[in-house]
């Protein structure tokens, strides 16, 4: 079975000259320095095994931040920036239903003494938690055990 081509990266001088300031910077994230040099290596017709095993990625990686940077060169670089091609499309799923600020909340009522919510108890429990945040009306509805991953948490 042949082996499918890679895609040629074709960088012009103000990508490759962003992409090289991109990886000296120093407030930088790491996951964004190595997709940038995966595309630089890629540029400069390094194969995907040869890459992946510089970097000690999956063939996968390289593959994915390749065939990704081909398909966004199209758009200029005044609409999506070189560090907004590297990031991380988002992920699919339902929206969080509690937001941070009703976290934040919960985890100020999880540092509180139960007895000064007039709870007969010495510790918070994953039930009470629950019982107490549904009381204050912080969330509508929320589960024991969901309650628990959130105290967990903090």
């Amino acid at each position: 079975m042949p082996i499918p081509k890679a895609q040629i990266v074709k960088l012009s001088d103000a990508e490759r000259n962003g992409l090289e300031k991109l990886i000296k910077r120093h407030q930088v994230g790491q996951q964004i320095a190595l997709r940038a040099r995966i595309v630089l290596n890629a540029a400069d017709g390094q194969t995907n095994k040869a890459i992946a095993t510089a970097y000690a990625v999956t063939l996968d990686t390289v593959r994915l931040w390749r065939n990704r940077w081909v398909k966004l060169q199209d758009i200029s670089l005044d609409d999506l920036s070189l560090e907004d091609r590297l990031q991380d499309l988002p992920r699919p799923g339902a929206p969080a239903r509690i937001t941070a600020d009703q976290r934040c909340q919960i985890e100020a009522l999880a540092c509180e003494k139960p007895e000064n919510s007039e709870r007969p108890i010495t510790q918070w429990t994953a039930r009470e938690i629950a019982d107490e945040v549904k009381k204050r009306k912080i969330v509508d509805n929320i589960s024991p055990r969901h309650a628990a991953r959130l105290f967990k948490r903090s």
